[in-house]
């Protein structure tokens, strides 16, 4: 049998644990975060010549993450992107990619993207649909989601990380330098890694 403290030991312990579990629910409500440009990262690839791939990035990347880890529906994401920072590793390629001819980034120096819904699929996977425009042209999208991590950055602030990768076709966005003789494909693999400070 338990003793006299034993028993009100249990007792103190049983009250922590109510009273951490009614506070618990407060700390996970929806928290906004600072899209990191340095740590954030967009990738895409599209296929050349019907042969290899040719990959590029973008380097200018801001935007907000509304993360609702208990009511994950109502998260929400703003990304935009700087077309003019698009590197391929080739600077003559890099201006043709800038021109007219494919993302005329004068015109269209923004590549943004607005959530319209977020959908739970499991514990660490979420369905985001929302309005993609690029060139100034605007199409849905919806992409899976994955959540890679959460912690603190050397600053000691917290910091969470996703992951996406989907699917486009340049030609919906009037994009069709190329697509004649095979020369570049239409589809276009984007992949995005964002990690996010939170405000």
């Amino acid at each position: 049998m338990f003793s006299k403290n034993a028993l009100r030991g249990l007792s103190y312990l049983a009250s922590a644990v109510l009273l951490f579990g009614s506070v618990a629910p407060v700390h996970a409500q929806a928290a906004t975060y600072r899209i990191d440009p340095v740590h954030t990262f967009v990738m895409f690839r599209v296929k050349h010549l019907n042969t290899g791939f040719a990959y590029g990035r973008f380097n200018t990347i801001s935007g907000t993450l509304m993360v609702d880890e208990r009511n994950p529906g109502n998260s929400s994401i703003e990304f935009e992107i700087d077309a003019n920072s698009i590197d391929t590793g080739n600077t003559d390629r890099d201006n043709h990619l800038r021109s007219p001819d494919f993302f005329n980034a004068r015109q269209f120096p923004k590549i943004t993207f607005k959530s319209t819904r977020v959908r739970k699929i499991n514990d660490t996977t979420v369905e985001v649909t929302g309005n993609l425009t690029v060139r100034g042209q605007t199409r849905p999208l919806t992409t899976r989601v994955t959540f890679t991590g959460k912690g603190r950055n050397q600053r000691g602030q917290e910091i969470i990380g996703f992951e996406t990768a989907f699917t486009i076709r340049r030609s919906q966005f009037g994009i069709n330098y190329g697509l004649q003789g095979n020369g570049l494909a239409d589809d276009v693999r984007v992949t995005v890694s964002v990690e996010g400070i939170r405000q």
